[in-house]
């Protein structure tokens, strides 16, 4: 006997994060000024509650632009020491975000 195919739905969420909300700085780093450069992609540092939707609306709205693809990662922390004590960063959300090819984003 088979299962049938059915994708589970995901979670919906009642929090509804503002545009301002969900990016929180562009990452200008020499890596990515070179992906915007040649691959009209920028990255943010995005609210870790933020979903590819939500970053999608966001930088469509504020840069008026059209968005054609998002990427997103959950970058963990790394432990560092300071003195003879142990600690760790904090984990955060990145995102990348490509454009469609008559769009760009002017930072500078």
């Amino acid at each position: 006997m088979t299962r049938p195919n059915i994708k589970p739905e995901p979670a919906k969420t009642s929090l509804k994060l503002e545009n301002h909300q969900v990016l929180l700085k562009p990452l200008v780093t020499e890596k990515g000024m070179h992906r915007s450069e040649r691959y009209n992609q920028y990255s943010f540092e995005i609210n870790v509650l933020a979903t590819k939707e939500d970053v999608r609306r966001a930088v469509e709205e504020l840069f008026d632009v059209r968005v054609a693809k998002v990427r997103t990662q959950n970058r963990v922390g790394k432990s560092r020491r300071f003195r003879f004590r142990r600690g760790k960063t904090r984990s955060w959300k990145k995102a990348v975000v490509t454009l469609r090819d008559e769009h760009r984003i002017d930072f500078f």
